[in-house]
């Protein structure tokens, strides 16, 4: 992890993002040995390359001298050369050339470079000026256990402010109106209130039902697939924008937990491209047929076209529709299927302002 160089804020505290946390960058496979990646965070150009030795490293995708993406440059080594006029800068940051003239480096060329964490298939991103605390990334060590024919990754791009994704997460009571026979509950889940717990840093909703036959993504999997079979789904908000989803069928005896249940852990977490547009990753860790890859493959494939032809269109219609991302001053009806969401936005504005208070204290 790279402490970040010192230079000039390229936020202001009125930043509409929780900046002391960490947010998936990108996917570990996004980002190869030879590549300078790049992609817009909390509206910042930020550009991802490895080091020789596999270490990645992030830094501001702007040149100091004329504001050329550092992107379109050219790696020499583990430094970059900007494109434009070939001033060269190291992983920290730091102008190490200056082909011009007698070849002085000014004191202030220097790139604003961020702390990353690399687990649990993603690459974590610190944006805040101040020292990152590796404590503020959650524990999702689930997804690195098992065979790598038993998980799946994906991106996705939404043009839509991140909450609202989030907000459809934390409220699975959609899945029967919006997703088709794969993970209908067959009306069983809408008339359900979630119980709901919540401390100062996460928001927890459950939700137990039966239903016949079992939810089809389960269902060959279960003793008989024609059968009544009980349900759960287990669903955790981290800061600042992590969901995890733990979801699972079983007949007969046994606990609604991924130890007894035919089940999957989920992991859906969005990152602010900037207000209106996210990036949206999602990760999902089976607990059967983990060997078969060629299933792995098919139903990675099948989540992610779910999300993209069936939740993402409604999110990006309800994001163009409000032409705001201030959901409570447009007065929205609240329903019991809300209590889950609008307690992450109401932690999730307390942890900002809070935040903003300090920083200027």
């Amino acid at each position: 992890m790279n402490a970040p160089v010192t230079v000039q804020s390229q936020r202001t505290d009125t930043s509409p993002f929780l900046k002391r946390a960490w947010y998936a960058a990108a996917l570990s496979t996004e980002v190869g040995p030879e590549a300078l990646f790049h992609r817009t965070i909390l509206n910042i150009a930020v550009m991802i390359y490895r080091k020789q030795d596999g270490t990645p490293v992030a830094m501001r995708d702007r040149c100091p001298h004329r504001f050329a993406p550092m992107h379109m440059g050219k790696r020499q080594g583990d430094e970059v050369a900007c494109l434009y006029h070939a001033l060269r800068f190291n992983t920290d940051g730091h102008c190490v050339h200056n082909p011009h003239g007698k070849g002085h480096i000014p004191q202030a060329a220097r790139i604003q470079t961020y702390p990353l964490i690399e687990r649990y298939g993603y690459l974590w991103i610190w944006m805040a000026d101040d020292q990152p605390d590796p404590a503020l990334l959650p524990d999702f060590s689930p997804l690195e256990k098992g065979p790598e024919t038993g998980i799946g990754h994906t991106y996705m791009y939404i043009k839509a402010n991140y909450e609202l994704i989030i907000d459809n997460v934390m409220d699975l009571s959609h899945i029967d109106h919006v997703h088709g026979e794969i993970i209908t509950t067959r009306g069983q889940l809408s008339p359900l209130t979630p119980q709901v717990k919540e401390d100062r840093q996460a928001i927890n909703a459950r939700w137990e039902w039966k239903q016949t036959p079992a939810l089809h993504i389960f269902s060959t999997f279960m003793p008989d697939p024609e059968a009544e079979a009980r349900h759960f789904f287990d669903i955790t908000w981290t800061q600042p924008a992590n969901i995890q989803l733990s979801v699972g069928a079983i007949q007969g005896p046994g606990e609604l937990d991924l130890l007894d249940c035919v089940g999957q852990y989920d992991l859906h977490t969005c990152t602010p491209e900037t207000e209106t547009t996210t990036h949206y990753f999602f990760s999902t860790r089976r607990n059967h047929i983990v060997e078969d890859g060629e299933f792995n493959t098919f139903k990675i494939q099948a989540m992610h076209t779910a999300f993209v032809e069936e939740d993402g269109p409604i999110i990006e219609a309800v994001q163009k529709e409000m032409g705001t991302t201030l959901f409570f001053e447009l007065d929205p009806v609240l329903m019991s299927n809300d209590i889950a969401p609008v307690k992450v936005r109401r932690l999730l504005r307390t942890l900002i302002d809070d935040e903003r208070a300090n920083a200027t204290a």
